[in-house]
Parts: C-alpha cells; sequence; structure tokens
C-alpha cells in the first residue's frame, strides 16, 4: 500500500466530525475529471508517507480527531489496507471509506469485520453513461450496483454524491440516479472545480440554479438532497 498523501486535519472530508485524511494511490478508474489525476496515473512518483509515522500521528492526536477518512485514488484495491484500518480502529477513530463501489467484496468485508463506519461512493452518472464518466470501457457497473445494494439495505452510514461537470453530465443523468438511488437517505451534487490536477483540465461547472434543476429532480425519489462546494 502506498500512502501519497496525507491531511492532517480537516472538517469537510468527514461530515460532522474534526478528521484526519489519508490519500491512497492507484485507481481502476480514469475520470476525466478526476481531481486527484496524480495518485491515479503516477502513484509510483508521489511521496510514499510511512505507515508507523502516521499512526503516530494519529497516537497523539487522540482525543482531538474524531476520525480518519481514506480516500484515493481508489483505496479498496490496496492489499493491506484492512490491516491498516485495525491499526487505525485499535487507536479508536471512527473510519469513513471514500470508493468508486467497483469492490463491493472489500466494502463488505470491511463492515463485517467493523472496520470502517461510513462509506462514501462516487456515483460517476447514470448507469447508461458510466463508461463516459469512468473514462474505461467496461466500468464493472454490476460490482458497482452491487456496493450501492448493501448500502441502501444495510445499516452502515453512507453517503452518495456526484461531481457534476457541464460537458459530461445532462438532466437524463439525474433522472436514472434518481431512480437508481431511489430511498437513499443521502446524496450531494457537488460542483466541478478546475485546476491543473485534474487528469483532463478544461471543463466547466453548472451554474448554481442549473444544479438546483438537478437538485428538485433528485428529491422525488431521495429524501436528502445537497449541493457543495458552490455559493
Amino acid at each position: 500500500m502506498r500512502i501519497c498523501g496525507f491531511n492532517k486535519t480537516t472538517l469537510l472530508d468527514y461530515p460532522g466530525k474534526v478528521a484526519s485524511t489519508i490519500f491512497l494511490g492507484g485507481c481502476n478508474f480514469r475520470c476525466p475529471f478526476c481531481q486527484n489525476s496524480v495518485l491515479v496515473l503516477h502513484p509510483e512518483e508521489q511521496p510514499d508517507y510511512a505507515r508507523e509515522d502516521i499512526l503516530a500521528f494519529l497516537k497523539k492526536r487522540k482525543g482531538i480527531l474524531d476520525g480518519v477518512c481514506i480516500s484515493g485514488g481508489e483505496p479498496t484495491l490496496a492489499a493491506d489496507l484492512e490491516e491498516f484500518l485495525r491499526q487505525i480502529k485499535d487507536l479508536g477513530y471512527l473510519i469513513k471509506l471514500d470508493t468508486n463501489g467497483t469492490r463491493p467484496e472489500v466494502v463488505k468485508h470491511l463492515a463485517e469485520s467493523k472496520l470502517i463506519d461510513k462509506v462514501a461512493v462516487d456515483i460517476k452518472a447514470g448507469p447508461d453513461h458510466y463508461s463516459r464518466l469512468a473514462g474505461v470501457s467496461a466500468p464493472a457497473m454490476d460490482k458497482v450496483r452491487e456496493t450501492v445494494d448493501f448500502l441502501l439495505h444495510g445499516q452502515l452510514d453512507y453517503e452518495f454524491r456526484t461531481t457534476v461537470v457541464k460537458e459530461l453530465h445532462t438532466e437524463e443523468d439525474f433522472r436514472e440516479i434518481g431512480q437508481w438511488l431511489r430511498g437513499a437517505k443521502e446524496y450531494y451534487l457537488q460542483a466541478y472545480k478546475d485546476s491543473d490536477g485534474v487528469l483532463k483540465p478544461g471543463f466547466e461547472s453548472y451554474t448554481l440554479a442549473e444544479l438546483q434543476a438537478f437538485q428538485k429532480i433528485l428529491k422525488e425519489t431521495i429524501s436528502l438532497v445537497e449541493i457543495r462546494g458552490i455559493d
């Protein structure tokens, strides 16, 4: 497992908690709008944080931090993820896992082992358009659906979210997502922000009014739909 980034304190990555965020390298998607493209394409060129140093920091911050967010890249690809999470859990932290949902067997095992407390799944697009948004020809939709179904019908805390890109998403995506995630308790529309770190820079965000129109569609089937990252 290659730890390529470490944010010592965040109020954003684990909503409602004061947390640290750990970024693991490597991913099985190539989303053109990915903000962490360097972790996806060239993790071997990034700093490799020592696990022992991170655990030592977390031990010192007990009582100040509430939790740890494990992000990426796609963290479920890491072979020794379970061992690392167990070490964090032994320190008494809540753990949130960010995932694209393509490894339901990992998510289920970690949940059953009481090693994760919340899962955030990045819903890339409506199912019919997933390949275009995930940047791969076969995005394992059966696996993503399995992860979503596990969360919708289980006891584990979760959120679903979509980074909305003007050139890539349409109203049809959100009508499809609304039907797919019918009954979900929590879903977020995240405004796209362009930067040099994006895998393919140059996209634009929808306006707040346009995002609110998508929000209205989603609220027909999802109880809580909120917008993030835009004034």
